[in-house]
């Protein structure tokens, strides 16, 4: 019979022990759930609930049951429905009755939402860890191109020419906001659930403060029916892991354009690649595909857990047990896929010629010559015009904007003389957006120096 199994006249049948069980994955929470378990123990003895050496008894055990998973792992074939239980089951088989008194004056219910608060309180701290040793990585890369100028894009086309360490810059600011989520996600987390029973709180005189200093907790939750029904934090959490896969993603897909031969623009180291069965010429770029794919993994725990909560009545169901294994392997994905793509990022070779050779062929430099004749009186509705005309020009007569000579501007506007050359050239147009955020080499300095300053302190 199971630990619950006073009220049954029967044993649980095979078919729903095997549906029920949630032990194969909730059994990752084990270090957290005795460690709640421990501190419980304690808090009985001070609050004399049960005796002092009653709760030495349970503590010692609990530390021998941690001792033998930790070496041995999960005994198989004990039956136990769930972590909780197997911990419970076998501190008893080792201690002997006094292992029944560790349940007192709690609950699965509050016990389960402390082992998951408990290993996300470790987990976020190591994810943003490996989002600052993703940043490092870009970084790293961007101080060594702060003067490779490529072709900036909006709807895939040509735009303005910024710099390759301004574009990279623009990942960490994506990365710096999703570790900023994670730890502003660690406030709610940081709440302790135990002492809310099944729903209701519980009749010992339990002293729940203790508890909390014992585990480290910022704070008590303040409503018991709340604590054992709130899965709040796994969504926001959830939702941050998701969009750290749409910013890993989006990087993807530029690392699968940029290293195709139509861009050129980067080349991924070989160990990060792999090659065809049939073609021997192929660098396929497996990695950033397979992160932009297991995007849609992360995005559909996200929407299990919305799903899973949308319907249910106050208090705890058992849909809550299809908490776990979307959000653990959501984080294993998250963490797998910021770790490989740091390392991805410093085995990439950027081309810079490349982008360079790219900007020669473009009218990335049009709003420049627009913004010349805005300075010179027009209003910029007309110098927008006139430089679309000099654009269709261009096209026709296989020419850019700035082989065209003095002649051939005035064509256009009076307004040109030979000043215009010296607002052309690429690095030119680069340097006049000299405003904090802008891609001139002084601005894209200064926050190469920030970000640097932030990450390796």
């Amino acid at each position: 019979m199971k630990l619950w199994g006073g009220r049954f006249r029967e044993e649980m049948s095979e078919e729903v022990e095997e549906f029920t069980s949630s032990l194969a994955y909730d059994a990752r929470l084990y270090k957290q759930d005795i460690a709640g378990s421990i501190a419980h123990a304690r808090m009985l003895g001070h609050t004399g609930i049960i005796g002092d050496s009653e709760a030495e008894l349970l503590v010692a055990g609990l530390q021998q049951v941690l001792a033998e998973i930790a070496t041995e792992g999960i005994r198989p074939g004990t039956g136990a429905e769930d972590i909780h239980m197997y911990v419970e089951a076998r501190l008893t088989e080792l201690i002997g009755p006094v292992g029944k008194k560790l349940h007192t004056g709690r609950s699965r219910n509050d016990q389960v939402a402390l082992d998951e608060r408990l290993y996300l309180k470790e987990v976020i701290p190591q994810l943003v860890n490996d989002l600052e040793k993703l940043q490092l990585a870009l970084l790293e890369q961007a101080e060594r191109h702060r003067e490779t100028p490529l072709p900036g894009y909006t709807h895939m086309q040509h735009a303005q020419p910024v710099l390759l360490a301004h574009h990279l810059l623009a990942y960490i600011e994506m990365f710096k906001r999703d570790a900023e989520r994670l730890c502003d996600s660690l406030k709610r987390v940081d709440v302790m659930p135990l002492g809310s029973g099944a729903l209701a709180g519980t009749t010992f005189p339990i002293d729940r403060e203790f508890v909390a200093h014992e585990l480290e907790f910022a704070a008590i939750s303040a409503n018991s029916m709340d604590s054992v029904s709130d899965r709040d934090y796994l969504v926001e959490l959830l939702s941050g892991l998701s969009l750290i896969m749409v910013h890993l993603s989006r990087l993807s897909e530029e690392m699968v354009l940029w290293s195709s031969p139509e861009f050129g623009f980067a080349e991924i180291g070989d160990a990060f690649a792999t090659g065809s069965s049939i073609m021997p010429q192929k660098k396929n770029p497996d990695v950033a595909e397979l992160v932009r794919g297991r995007s849609g993994r992360v995005f559909g725990h996200l929407m299990s857990i919305l799903t899973v909560l949308k319907g249910l009545p106050m208090t705890y169901n058992r849909d809550l047990q299809e908490d776990k294994e979307g959000l653990f392997d959501a984080l294993d994905t998250v963490s797998a896929s910021l770790k490989i793509y740091a390392s991805m990022i410093r085995a990439t070779e950027f081309k810079p010629d490349k982008m360079s050779d790219a900007l020669k062929i473009d009218f990335s430099d049009a709003t420049d010559v627009a913004d010349y004749l805005v300075r010179r009186g027009m209003s910029f509705r007309e110098a927008h015009e006139a430089v679309g005309n000099m654009v269709r020009y261009c096209l026709d007569e296989h020419k850019v904007l700035s082989s065209l000579r003095l002649e051939e501007l005035q064509r256009f506007s009076d307004l040109f003389d030979d000043t215009i050359y010296d607002a052309l050239g690429i690095m030119n147009i680069i340097d006049a957006r000299r405003h904090p955020g802008g891609t001139a080499r002084d601005s894209v300095t200064k926050a190469l120096k920030q970000a640097s300053e932030r990450l390796r302190q």
